[in-house]
């Protein structure tokens, strides 16, 4: 990718706002010095607390642990970016996150663990962020773009989903922070992150 293409790429993060919409609760990991700022990033919610839960808590199975996974370099996103944009140690550089995801539509190491699985109404879905990066952890419709165009464009993924263009403040997930939905109702359930739309899980819920 060229270096006009990643500068567009960075001039829409540094100008993408936030909108409204969703049921949730976060709270938040350790503290850094600075809030991560990626290239595909908002600001942080700076009304988190810290300590997430565990997914043993509050009754073991009525939890559903979910992770989410980045591999960003601090070296290198920090050095295209600024300072913060990613607060982990090592991993992929920026150029080949660029790379990747323009041959492949997605970036392997920037998923949800598990993609796939089953859970019960009542039941409580737990997104740990263990990467570097902000994340969200949204369920939606159906599968569609982020807020983040042109990582939409590289992930073939135009269409931005409703519920990615109607985000709250705390539907953003730092660095070491949790965010919990409960599921409410049976059927197939989608969630997807509005950062990085190609990070996504599928749940089978069934009744109690």
């Amino acid at each position: 990718m060229s270096r006009n293409t990643v500068g567009v790429l960075l001039a829409v993060v540094v100008s993408t706002g936030l909108a409204v919409g969703c049921s949730h609760s976060t709270s938040s990991g350790p503290e850094s010095t600075a809030a991560p700022v990626s290239p595909s990033s908002v600001p942080a919610n700076p009304t988190t607390q810290a300590n997430p839960p565990s997914a043993a808590a509050a009754g073991g199975q009525l939890e559903r642990q979910v992770t989410m996974q980045d591999a960003c370099d601090p070296t290198t996103f920090d050095a295209v970016i600024g300072a913060g944009a990613c607060v982990r140690s090592g991993g992929m550089t920026f150029q080949k996150f660029i790379d990747e995801l323009t041959k492949h539509a997605a970036v392997g190491a920037w998923h949800f663990a598990p993609p796939i699985t089953t859970a019960k109404v009542g039941q409580t879905f737990v997104a740990i962020n263990r990467g570097g990066e902000e994340h969200t952890f949204t369920e939606v419709k159906e599968y569609g773009g982020g807020i983040v165009p042109d990582l939409n464009t590289l992930a073939h993924v135009p269409v931005v989903a409703p519920e990615c263009a109607a985000l709250e403040e705390d539907d953003f997930v730092k660095p070491g922070a949790t965010y919990r939905e409960e599921i409410g109702e049976a059927g197939t359930v989608k969630f997807q992150c509005c950062i990085h739309p190609w990070m996504r899980l599928e749940a089978r819920v069934s009744e109690k």
